[in-house]
C-alpha cells in the first residue's frame, strides 16, 4: 500500500503567509522567500492535499472554502510545532525543567538545606522535586525512571549506577548525659562490644553501616541491639532517657543532640568509622554532565560542614 504524502512544514508556512495577506508580493516579503517560491509551495500543498486552497486572479488572492478552514488548522499546525522547538531548547539547557531528586531519610534534614539553597541562588530555573525515602525505593524509583538523581549513602556496588561521591563523614557515639565516654575524642572501637546499642529499624542503610561498624570492632553477631527506632529523632530521644547509646553521622548531630537534650557525644579514635554520601545517576543518563557538575557546585557549597569532601 502506497503511503499518503505528507505536508511539509515550508508549504503550509507559504500557505500561512498567502492567506494572511491575500498577496503573494506581500507575503513573499514577509517570509523572505521569492514569489515563484511561494507560489510553487502552495501549488505543491495543494496537490498533496487534492483540493484547492486559493482563487488567484490578476489582482488578488481570495480563499477558497476549504481554504478557510484549512488556514486555521495550519496556523494551529505550525504554532504547536513551534511550541515543540521552544520546549526543546528548554530542555536542552542544563539545569532547567524538572529534577527528580531522591534522598534517604538520614540525609534529608541536615543536607537538604544546602541543597535548596545552591538550586535557589544558582539555577533558579530548575524545578527541583523531593521525594525522601529508603535506598531500596529510590533504587527502584531511579531504574523505572520515575527518580534523575539520588542522595544517598554509597558504595552501591551496582553497575547500573553511577556514583559521584560527595564526601566522607564520620560517626559519632551519643551517650546520655554523665556516661562515661562522654566528651571522650579517641573511643577505641572495641567499645562497641559491649555497648547497649540503639539502632534504627530494618529498611535503613544506616542501621546495616551501623552494624557493619560493630562487627569490624569485634561486636558479636548475637549481641542485642534494640531496633524500634524509626528515625534518628526518636533514637536520640532514647538515649536521653537512659536506654542506651547509638551512633549519629557527623552532619547530624548539632540538629539531632541539640534538640534531644540530657546528651553527650564522644568521637572514635583515628580512623574513625565513616560513611560516604554520593549522588547516583543511571549509567549513561542523558544528563550526565548536567548531574556531575551539579555534583561540583554541591562539594563547595558542603565545605563548611564538618565532613571531608570527595575528590
Amino acid at each position: 500500500m502506497k503511503t499518503p504524502r505528507q505536508p511539509t512544514l515550508a508549504q503550509l508556512r507559504a500557505f500561512v503567509a498567502v492567506a494572511e495577506h491575500l498577496h503573494f508580493r506581500d507575503a513573499a516579503a514577509a517570509t523572505g522567500a521569492s514569489q515563484p517560491a511561494l507560489s510553487a509551495a502552495v501549488a505543491a500543498l495543494e496537490e498533496v492535499l487534492g483540493m484547492r486552497l486559493l482563487e488567484r486572479t490578476t489582482r488578488r488572492v481570495l480563499l477558497t472554502q476549504p481554504g478557510e478552514r484549512l488556514a486555521a488548522r495550519a496556523r494551529a499546525v505550525l504554532e504547536a510545532v513551534g511550541e515543540l522547538l521552544e520546549e526543546a531548547d528548554a530542555v536542552r539547557a542544563p539545569f532547567t525543567g524538572a529534577l527528580r531528586l531522591g534522598v534517604i531519610p538520614t540525609v534529608a534534614p541536615y543536607l537538604l538545606p544546602t541543597v535548596l539553597a545552591l538550586v535557589r541562588r544558582r539555577y533558579p530555573d530548575l524545578d527541583l522535586q523531593v521525594h525522601e525515602e529508603p535506598t531500596a525505593a529510590l533504587l527502584d524509583g531511579l531504574a523505572a525512571g520515575r527518580l534523575d538523581l539520588l542522595l544517598l549513602a554509597v558504595p552501591l556496588g551496582l553497575p547500573t549506577i553511577t556514583e559521584l561521591p560527595l564526601f566522607d563523614e564520620d560517626f559519632v557515639l551519643v551517650v546520655p548525659d554523665g556516661h562515661r565516654l562522654a566528651g571522650r575524642e579517641d573511643i577505641p572501637r572495641s567499645e562497641l562490644r559491649e555497648l547497649d546499642l540503639l539502632l534504627l529499624s530494618e529498611g535503613h542503610c544506616l542501621r546495616d553501616q551501623a552494624l557493619d561498624v560493630c562487627r569490624e570492632a569485634g561486636r558479636p553477631d548475637g549481641t542485642p541491639v534494640t531496633t524500634s527506632a524509626a528515625g534518628l529523632s526518636t533514637l536520640v530521644q532514647l538515649v536521653a532517657g537512659g536506654l542506651g547509646t547509638t551512633l549519629l553521622p557527623r552532619t547530624a548531630v548539632r540538629v539531632e543532640v541539640a534538640r534531644g537534650g540530657r546528651l553527650a557525644t564522644g568521637a572514635f579514635r583515628h580512623p574513625a568509622p565513616s560513611r560516604r554520601i554520593a549522588l547516583a545517576m543511571r549509567s549513561g543518563a542523558a544528563r550526565a554532565e548536567e548531574f556531575a557538575a551539579f555534583a561540583g557546585a554541591l562539594r563547595e557549597d558542603l565545605r563548611p560542614l564538618p565532613v571531608r569532601i570527595a575528590d
